[in-house]
């Protein structure tokens, strides 16, 4: 209830048959689905959605017209169980129904706010950054009516269109990123103040894929055998730091130890044809390498032709050093149809600039949504904080050093225990240093 949250909370208004389920058309228009007290059929990357929509801290409530109990011919009683079905099938928050017809004159049917405005009063939501996603003209306008953004699930009815809803997609999958954009309009520092049961969160809950940064041999091993890392990328800055001298044979060694993981092994040329016959080179060192091309050389010329070049050559990239929307934009472009592929975004050192990386780390995914060859890395992370927030925007992937992964095990942790250890810490140290008074 609304006393229970300390903040409102954005929330994801769903509309059920058409959203959620799938439809039912008859001449191209959609009719209720039939409520048997069984779940209804899902659509396709509904179950995803709602677990990325979860993950990031967002309210999920389904808003449901459901005209045919007033006309007979459905019973309350079984769309409820279907709905309860439904619910607990995705984890929704809640699930509300108007059961009424046109003719009934009610506050609750859809194109009018009512349950919206209903959930948005017992559930403390934030309509300022919540959003109504419906396949309908009656749920944008009601989504419209209560101050949230409209999202329109395009089904191809053959019916009245909604009256320009703010963002149109095929599902809801496909519209995940621009949810959380809507959302996520907040600063690195509160992103993770309104998520409910960060306190148990644990490492193994993470979708986001972490991978290793570094260049130690030792720490690469250990690593390895640590089921929570996916993968290891390395550059040539790491590698200097570490007295590597045999760029190839470090490689080898590496790729012995990892078998199978994506490693990424970055060019260190200048020039663009040297960029192409090196990145060609390490390509051939296996099936799971990375080749990391810089996205511009070092007079800031972008390197859009080696990677629309390699690419067409099937040629597995990691683009990096990226720091823009407008980066991404153009490296998507280059990428486009060829084989898989990363693009690291190097949100860390966007913050180090005073800029929240957010925003721009969720509008790449926005941009890449419709490419699943392809995969976003936020790059350079600071703390522990910033791999939580890179799993709540659906990030793909965040490379992370040796010395944070180090901390990962703090992720969840209790905070009271965790003042308890700090003081205990400082009571130690000063008797291990022999301090007196």
């Amino acid at each position: 209830m609304a006393g229970d949250q300390m903040t409102p909370r954005p929330a994801v208004f769903l509309d059920r048959d058409g959203v959620l389920t799938e439809s039912v058309v008859v001449d191209g228009v959609p009719r209720p689905a039939h409520s048997d007290g069984t779940l209804l059929p899902l659509r396709p990357g509904v179950e995803e959605a709602c677990a990325r929509l979860r993950r990031a801290g967002l309210l999920l409530i389904c808003v449901s017209n459901q005209p045919d109990v007033a006309r007979g011919t459905a019973d309350i009683e079984s769309v409820n169980a279907t709905n309860r079905e439904l619910r607990a099938a995705l984890n929704l928050d809640a699930v509300l129904v108007c059961p009424h017809d046109d003719r009934d004159g009610c506050e609750c049917r859809k194109p009018l706010p009512g349950m919206l405005l209903a959930a948005a009063d017992s559930l403390d939501v934030d309509l300022a950054r919540s959003v109504m996603v419906g396949d309908r003209w009656r749920d944008i306008e009601a989504g419209r009516r209560a101050g949230v953004t409209t999202i329109f699930i395009d089904n191809r009815y053959d019916e009245r269109q909604p009256n320009r809803p703010d963002i149109t997609g095929p599902g809801l999958l496909d519209v995940v990123p621009q949810i959380l954009q809507v959302a996520l309009r907040i600063t690195m520092r509160d992103a993770t103040l309104d998520r409910p049961a960060a306190e148990t969160l644990s490492p193994s809950d993470l979708a986001v894929e972490i991978f290793a940064d570094g260049a130690d041999r030792a720490s690469i091993l250990q690593l390895a055998a640590n089921p929570l890392i996916k993968g290891f990328t390395t550059n040539p800055t790491l590698m200097r730091a570490v007295g590597v001298t045999d760029y190839e044979g470090f490689a080898h060694e590496v790729l012995t130890a990892v078998p199978g993981m994506p490693v990424s092994f970055e060019v260190f040329a200048d020039d663009f044809d040297e960029m192409e016959r090196q990145a060609r080179r390490i390509a051939e060192w296996g099936d799971n390498v990375y080749v990391k091309i810089p996205v511009t050389d070092t007079k800031g010329r972008p390197t859009d032709r080696v990677v629309s070049t390699l690419s067409e050559e099937g040629v597995q990239l990691n683009v990096t050093a990226l720091f823009t929307v407008e980066q991404v934009r153009w490296v998507v472009d280059a990428l486009a149809g060829g084989p898989r592929a990363f693009i690291s975004v190097f949100a860390g050192r966007i913050a180090d600039s005073g800029r929240d990386p957010i925003p721009i780390m969720v509008d790449s995914l926005e941009v890449m949504a419709a490419h699943p060859n392809l995969k976003l890395i936020w790059a350079s992370p600071r703390e522990i904080l910033n791999i939580v927030q890179a799993d709540q925007i659906g990030c793909h992937v965040i490379t992370v050093t040796h010395d944070l992964l180090k901390k990962l095990s703090s992720i969840g942790k209790d905070l009271d225990e965790f003042s308890l250890d700090t003081v205990r810490m400082f009571h130690r140290d000063a008797a291990s240093a022999g301090f007196t008074l």
